[in-house]
This record gives C-alpha cells, sequence and structure tokens, in this order.
C-alpha cells in the first residue's frame, strides 16, 4: 500500500497534513450492516466511521496492553461491565 499526501484532506489534530492510505475492504454482513446503521444515525460518512473505529480500537488495545479496563456503566440502573476486546 502506498500514502500519499493530499492537499484537500483535513488537518489532523496535531495541525499537520493527514497521511492518506487507500485501502479496500470486505466487510462480513453484520458489519456491513452495523456500517450502514451507523451511517443512519449519525449522518457521518463511511470513510469518518471507519477512521474513527480504527482510532478508537488503537486507543482502547494501548489501554488494555497496559493493564487499563474499560467500563460502561448504565446511567439508570447504575451497573458497571467490563468490556474486553479480544
Amino acid at each position: 500500500m502506498t500514502a500519499r499526501r493530499t492537499s484537500n484532506t483535513p488537518n489532523n489534530a496535531e495541525g499537520a497534513s493527514a497521511v492518506v492510505e487507500r485501502v479496500t475492504v470486505a466487510l462480513i454482513p453484520k458489519a456491513g450492516g452495523d456500517l450502514q446503521r451507523l451511517q443512519d444515525r449519525t449522518g457521518l460518512s463511511k470513510t469518518d466511521l471507519i477512521n474513527r473505529a480504527i482510532t478508537l480500537y488503537e486507543f482502547i488495545d494501548e489501554q488494555q496492553s497496559t493493564g487499563h479496563e474499560l467500563l460502561v456503566r448504565d446511567g439508570d440502573s447504575g451497573e458497571i461491565q467490563v468490556i474486553r476486546l479480544l
């Protein structure tokens, strides 16, 4: 795969031009359906959603690899669940 800079790419959080890498991915039916539901619900593009998913997965993986836990708390009941990505 080749990375390249494009002049019409928005700046990233650090203020530098983002490097664009184009990939083709075959999604399983569940992932394809989930992607479509996310797009319908958020109004974000598939590209934006996939970029956010990769960034979120990297963050969670980094946290888990350093011994942190990802917790989800139900706002109504207060129940807390530990989320583990395997």
